[in-house]
């Protein structure tokens, strides 16, 4: 076992250890992707009966390595979460459902809107459809974005804030995120959303900027290339994986979190010029330049964004544990050991 293996494994026995997963049927959609694969981990760990959902197009996040040792102890179904009448089935005789499956890349959106309102709209409809008609005795939770919020009026952002997204994945993942609630409150298919934030950490997609710019900054550092940084004095918080999948826990077994949002965050604010010499450091190499906005990204940044993520921390118990300096040096270690998979 790595060093790295050992700093994952002793951060196990947590909150979310104790809310009663052993033995329950939990189906997680976007299961081979970056936090799927996670939470599929935890969840394998705590002894519970894991089907993983995932389309594995290559644009979306999917990797099979992400899931190569657990595969004995999970079963994988390559389907679609646009394929209604396979989530007719796989929705059957699950307790819990954690529905990560999405697109996430914002130029993707904005280029091909269609296919984003499929997958962060349409496919949502289908698979709160299937659970409506099957097994409306399961708990949802329903993994959104910051996103929706758009350039913040004030921070940090808390769940009061006006949604007013700025490209088309933000808004498909807000109807997303309110079908959801929807159906909670209307048919009592008991559901939350958490809107994440920046999240990163093993198993993150790095062979492009579709999923978070983290990911390829990593990327470019291993392989000894120097990367941009766009404006630089944007303002960020981020949540390390580990962190991401504890919410998610804690967030199914609160009876409080039931037809309710959250926001994730962070205490550490830092500037993307300051994280990118952070990451520079942490990893003992690489180097960077600052450059301006390039005009199509410009048009959609949001400026400064951090959460006011209280509301989970006092209704749920949940607070992030993992610090930046610390989350960056078990994210690059896994890669450095990894890359080869994941290119």
């Amino acid at each position: 076992m790595t060093g790295l293996g050992y700093l994952l494994i002793t951060r196990e026995n947590t909150v979310a250890e104790s809310a009663g997963f052993r033995g329950r049927n939990v189906l997680v959609t976007g299961g081979a992707g970056f936090i799927g694969s996670n939470l599929a981990r935890r969840l394998a760990d705590m002894g519970a009966k894991v089907v993983l959902v995932d389309s594995l197009i290559p644009e979306y996040g999917g990797n099979l390595f992400n899931v190569c040792e657990i595969r004995d102890r999970v079963q994988l179904n390559i389907s679609d979460v646009r394929d209604e009448h396979s989530m007719k089935h796989l929705v059957q005789g699950q307790d819990y459902l954690f529905n990560l499956a999405g697109q996430t890349s914002h130029m993707d959106s904005m280029e091909s809107p269609q296919t984003d309102l499929e997958i962060n709209c349409k496919a949502q409809i289908s698979i709160l459809e299937a659970c409506r008609r099957f097994n409306p005795g399961i708990r949802i939770v329903f993994a959104s974005t910051r996103q929706v919020y758009g350039r913040p009026e004030y921070l940090p952002v808390d769940e009061r804030h006006q949604l007013r997204p700025v490209d088309v994945n933000g808004i498909n993942k807000m109807a997303g995120e309110w079908y959801h609630i929807l159906y909670s409150n209307v048919y009592g298919i008991r559901s939350s959303a958490l809107r994440l934030t920046n999240t990163y950490g093993p198993r993150m997609r790095i062979k492009d900027a579709r999923q978070t710019f983290v990911g390829i900054w990593i990327r470019k550092v291993l392989e000894g290339v120097p990367f941009e940084v766009w404006g630089g004095t944007q303002l960020r918080d981020f949540t390390y994986v580990d962190d991401c999948v504890e919410a998610l826990l804690l967030a199914a077994s609160a009876e409080a979190a039931v037809g309710k949002v959250y926001n994730l965050g962070s205490d550490e604010v830092i500037s993307l010029q300051e994280l990118a010499g952070l990451l520079v450091d942490v990893a003992g190499t690489g180097a960077f330049r600052v450059r301006d906005f390039p005009a199509e990204r410009k048009a959609i940044d949001i400026g400064d964004y951090y959460a006011d993520f209280s509301l989970i921390r006092d209704e749920v118990g949940w607070q992030p544990t993992v610090g930046l300096r610390q989350g960056l040096l078990e994210t690059v270690e896994y890669f450095r050991t990894n890359l080869g998979h994941y290119l």
